[in-house]
């Protein structure tokens, strides 16, 4: 049973979200086929519902179904994140008008506390968020609305798969139990590869079977997780909303060239640029870092040319986010473990030992005189290049190699960023 008085969480779900973003742009894409690629045109990464209907699989290798795509006039995109994260800033700014209290679980997805709106129509509150998130942003969305958070991620693919009105509000048993009886037990929110497996074989098949198990024999399988999975599914909240998500311990930034590189001064100038990107992440999140890792390595997958894979970890005498320092360690580090004579693929830096800003412990052997100063000179940095765009103001390390980036033969324009890509209407 539902208890009384609980509270209600919402989940909004973009609908094809990365399919939807090129459309918005381009309604002539309506009603036909979209793949969105991975990086440097790998794999299949998003499908619009027409692509899913050819039987395109997820990951689907872009060379080996090129023809495919041909003969059936599919439109092929290259992942523009850029475009992508600004319109889910869009849509994320929206629903929180809604509520002020959200969780946005990704970039297509946030969960919503609506336990506060006593004698609210929450049905007819989800239809309304809907409805903004359409007329506000042009992004089509599904709410679903539940006493948990399970709860609700299954009421969301209710409305998805069955719904027309794409909402769907479990605030009664009958409607707990018609969800639970239709989801599969792999489509539940929590239930890997492995724990499906183990399940099917003792004859659970959907979400229904899972929420009437017992509990003490789940627990010695999954542990406290699957208890508390069983209790979500039975309108118990055991997962509370993350409005502020906690800081990562570790970060990492690396791409994959778009061209085999062997020139040292190329691969340097994309490690510098991902060690930037990483004290980025750490100054945003307001920590530093008190080791740093990078790594250079040649395509595993390639058996013809000889293997190589450089990795080097060096602990940090101060923990900092200044990337200037962070830049100095790394370049000495780069150099260690550069081989020449080698067909390099991919190129790394990883940030560990991240420590809040505030408590860092400076090195008996710290020869930077003035950390303050240099904080604010980052500060300086970060707001210059969040208003006028990524590297206006770069390090000179980075360079303006192109050899390295990503392969992007089909990347759209950035419309909402970048000004000349700014669509123009002439009348």
């Amino acid at each position: 049973m539902i208890p009384e008085n609980s509270t209600m969480y919402g989940l909004v779900d973009c609908n094809n979200f990365y399919a939807s973003c090129e459309r918005l742009f381009q309604p002539k894409l309506n009603r036909l086929p979209i793949v969105v690629l991975s990086n440097n045109d790998g794999c299949v990464i998003a499908r619009s519902n027409e692509s899913k209907a050819l039987g395109i699989k997820m990951g689907a290798p872009y060379f080996k179904f090129e023809r495919i795509f041909n003969e059936h006039n599919v439109v092929v995109f290259s992942s523009n994140y850029t475009l992508y994260g600004d319109i889910s800033s869009r849509v994320m700014r929206t629903l929180n008008s809604f509520t002020p209290n959200i969780e946005i679980y990704s970039i297509d997805e946030a969960f919503l506390d609506l336990g506060g709106f006593v004698g609210k129509d929450l049905l007819q509150y989800s239809s309304e968020i809907r409805e903004t998130v359409w007329h506000n942003v042009g992004i089509p969305v599904c709410v679903g609305v539940a006493p948990s958070k399970t709860l609700a991620k299954s009421a969301n693919h209710y409305a998805k798969k069955t719904q027309i009105a794409g909402v769907f509000c479990i605030d009664s048993e009958s409607k707990r139990e018609e969800v639970l009886r239709w989801q599969p037990l792999d489509d539940v929110w929590g239930i890997g590869r492995q724990h499906h497996s183990w399940l099917s074989g003792f004859g659970l098949k959907t979400a229904w079977d899972l929420a009437h198990a017992d509990k003490q024999w789940i627990g010695k399988k999954m542990g406290v997780v699957g208890v508390r999975l069983v209790n979500e599914l039975n309108g118990i909240s055991c997962i509370p909303l993350e409005e502020a998500p906690p800081a990562k311990q570790a970060i990492c930034t690396s791409r994959s060239f778009g061209e085999n590189l062997t020139d040292k001064e190329e691969i340097r100038q994309s490690l510098a640029t991902h060690i930037t990107r990483c004290a980025e992440k750490l100054r945003a999140q307001q920590t530093c870092a008190g080791a740093l890792q990078v790594f250079a390595h040649t395509n595993p997958w390639n058996n013809t040319r000889a293997q190589y894979h450089g990795s080097l970890t060096v602990p940090l005498l101060t923990a900092t986010s200044d990337t200037r320092e962070l830049l100095r360690y790394g370049m000495a580090a780069f150099d260690a473990i550069f081989k020449p004579g080698y067909y390099y693929k991919k190129s790394g830096a990883v940030v560990m030992d991240i420590v809040p800003a505030g408590q860092v412990q400076r090195s008996l052997f710290d020869t930077v005189t003035d950390r303050p100063l240099n904080s604010k000179l980052m500060g300086v940095l970060d707001k210059i290049n969040g208003k006028h765009g990524q590297d206006t103001v770069r390090m000179g390390a980075a360079g303006f190699s192109k050899k390295w980036r990503l392969k992007v033969e089909h990347r759209s324009p950035c419309y909402t960023t970048r000004i000349e890509d700014i669509l123009k209407v002439h009348i």
